[in-house]
């Protein structure tokens, strides 16, 4: 393994301490209102003693740790998975999957690398000048190092035609797709700021900036480091000094030129954004709206009028319990500003702004109810009106109609979960999967002791508004004490008839999953490697992992872009997978999910047909009259006494649908029948 890369890629681990550090202790800080979802209390409970005395440097982030005792009545994953046992590297390392070929890496761009193993190296120093980290020479000179990385890592992925845009910490990098087997960057854009997520819409590229090292100009060069704190006073927290070109919020660039991005508007936001969301009103062609998700600190009023990041009690105003809305004018991007705050937590029976709490968790010390003052991603549903949000301690819908106005139909929480990050809806939006970012991503909990109910998906049945539990989803295979495990970023694939999810699970790998019967989730697909490193937890491991017009891509954190096809397996037809091939989008940003449509192809009736005989829906005479009319069809070259032979055999699979065992064998035998009768060439 190549020690530069190796050592280097440590970094993020450190970077995540430090800089979510603040952002999630606010977010669990325990709530004084019952463990129910609506709070009455307008007053916040205050951070616990031990939390705020504890700095995050105190601890080695990079030391193993083994999971303990697994608690009464759980089971763990399964130490025996061919994925447990891999053998370490960067490059090198082992490799297991099922179900999914992996055509190539595309390693990161060189000018997106610190390029140095050594502390002493002045590109050390400057990097964490950059990054504004006064009194870094006092750390160890390796934890130098790995902070120095903080600048590097991947992030989240949105596609437009044959382009690919992959966020990072330092900016992006632009991929032409047009092949993915030969997949070649086009451009690298630099303008550090962390954490990159992009999405896109039209000749509009997005970035969300939320460190303090983000520049007005994306200027390289940060600001200076902040001085030493005064003796006795090393622990406390301090927000780093006032800055007029510092910026954290939402870029906008204009990519006419794709290969040559221009920043045309920077919208400052008082906690950053984290994340952000596309939203596209179908009402509204003039315009386009960002929900940005900020879970970092709230900068001082001298560096951005308005901010406060007082209690509810103390300042109405504050910048805490809240997203922001941005409007941006599509004829005139420059003109982008915040629109509207909404108040996404409030009680509407008190007007309690902190009105939602996590009911508790079984993380240690975090036992009490914490309330909820922000979202980490939300994704919205245009074609149904409702967005889904993973609000830190809980999972909430949303009615976007009016898009500058959300307003909060529903909310849950669930002692299982830690940190609520992200959701998706099933296609016909009657499921939602929101998933459970226990150990904020940087640490193993994946392990065979690790609960499958922590850090895990939960799927819940969405009707009428309103959310119930189904199940729990977490990946099979257990994982190393040094590989960075949890829950992460994922799409739906769209197979027709089926609802399946392919998501990156950082150092776990990609799994895909089958959740069409939402109580029995399970396993289709998988794609592993072994541990960056087998002594030291280092973060690396699919950020994300998206479905694109007949492709899988992974962000890889530390290695770079990933490309992946899908194969045939007793879980997934060749049928199956070229209906899903069958669809194809123009653009796609995940968090703004749109409603998938199947063409009425005889390809799509064939994966109809072959789930069907899985579920042994029909019986195999009436399965093999289906696969034996439509092949002479195809072989006909659709012709019309071929077709008519079909559309002769569409009424009785309507009839089998009212007497069909499952919803789903249902739904699938109507589809089928549609298609018959009006197949497409």
């Amino acid at each position: 393994m190549n020690r530069v890369r190796s050592v280097a890629f440590r970094a993020a681990v450190a970077a995540i301490v430090l800089w979510s550090g603040v952002s999630r202790m606010q977010a669990q800080t325990p709530a004084s209102a019952p463990p129910k979802q609506e709070a009455a209390k307008q007053e916040p409970a205050k951070p616990q003693a031990a939390k705020e005395e504890k700095g995050e440097a105190e601890e080695n982030p990079f030391a193993p740790k083994a999971a303990p005792p697994l608690p009464a009545g759980m089971t763990g994953s399964d130490a025996n998975d061919p994925r447990a046992k891999l053998t370490p590297g960067l490059y090198d390392a082992g490799e297991a999957s099922m179900g999914i070929k992996h055509v190539m890496l595309f390693r990161k761009p060189e000018a997106f690398q610190l390029g140095s193993a050594d502390p002493d190296d002045p590109r050390v120093q400057k990097t964490l000048g950059q990054l504004g980290m006064g009194g870094a020479s006092k750390m160890p000179k390796p934890l130098q190092l790995v902070i120095a990385e903080l600048a590097f890592a991947n992030s989240d992925l949105a596609f437009q035609g044959n382009h690919l845009f992959q966020g990072n910490f330092y900016g992006v990098n632009i991929y032409d797709i047009s092949n993915p087997s030969q997949t070649a960057l086009l451009t690298s854009l630099v303008c550090p700021g962390g954490q990159g997520d992009v999405s896109v819409y039209k000749n509009l590229l997005f970035m969300s900036v939320e460190m303090p090292n983000g520049r007005l100009d994306c200027g390289a060069q940060g600001f200076p480091p902040e001085p030493p704190p005064p003796a006795g006073e090393e622990k406390k927290r301090r927000l780093p000094a006032a800055q007029k070109d510092r910026f954290r919020g939402v870029r906008i660039f204009d990519i006419s030129d794709v290969k040559n991005p221009k920043q045309v508007a920077a919208v400052q936001t008082c906690r950053g954004s984290h994340t952000h969301t596309l939203v596209v009103d179908p009402n509204d062609k003039d315009n386009v709206y960002i929900y940005v998700s900020g879970t970092s600190f709230v900068r001082q009023p001298e560096e951005l009028p308005g901010c406060s990041g007082e209690a509810p009690d103390k300042d109405p105003n504050t910048a805490l319990f809240r997203i922001e809305v941005i409007k941006v004018p599509l004829a005139g991007p420059q003109e982008a500003k915040v629109v509207s705050s909404p108040r996404v937590f409030i009680d509407p029976r008190t007007g309690a702004l902190n009105g939602l709490n996590n009911g508790g968790s079984h993380d240690k010390g975090e036992e009490k109810p914490a309330d909820s003052n922000q979202c980490h991603d939300i994704t919205v549903y245009s074609a149904i009106g409702l967005a889904a949000g993973a609000c830190s301690g809980n999972g909430i819908v949303l009615d976007i109609k009016d898009p500058v106005h959300p307003k909060r139909l529903d909310a849950v929480n669930d002692t299982n979960y830690s940190y609520w990050h992200s959701a998706s809806f099933s296609n016909d939006g009657s499921k939602v999967v929101f998933t459970d970012e226990w150990g904020g991503g940087l640490g193993a909990r994946c392990r065979a002791n690790d609960p499958n109910k922590w850090g895990a998906d939960a799927i819940f049945s969405l009707k009428d508004d309103k959310l119930s539990m189904a199940s729990y989803y977490k990946l099979p295979a257990a994982q190393g004490d040094t590989e960075n495990c949890v829950a992460h970023n994922g799409s739906l694939i769209p197979v027709p008839g089926r609802d399946i999810e392919v998501q990156g699970w950082y150092q776990g790998g990609i799994s895909v999953m089958d959740f069409t019967d939402a109580a029995h989730p399970f396993e289709i697909a998988y794609f592993d490697r072994g541990p960056i490193d087998p002594k030291m937890l280092v973060l690396g491991g699919e950020w994300s992992a998206y479905w694109y017009n007949g492709s899988i891509y992974g962000s890889e954190i530390a290695r770079g872009l990933d490309v992946f096809e899908l194969t045939p397996t007793k879980f997934l037809t060749q049928n199956e997978i070229d209906a899903a091939k069958a669809v194809r989008v123009s653009e796609l940003n995940v968090q703004n999910q749109q409603k998938i449509e199947w063409p009425a192809q005889l390809v799509v009736a064939k994966a109809y047909v072959d789930q069907l005989s899985r579920s042994q829906a029909l019986p195999a005479d009436r399965i093999a009259a289906l696969q034996k009319a439509i092949q002479s069809a195809e072989n006909s070259h659709m012709n019309k006494g071929k077709l008519a032979k079909l559309n002769k055999m569409a009424p009785s699979l309507e009839k089998s649908a009212t007497t069909a065992k499952t919803p789903a064998d249902a739904a699938r035998l109507h589809a089928l029948a549609d298609i018959l009768k009006h197949p497409s060439t």
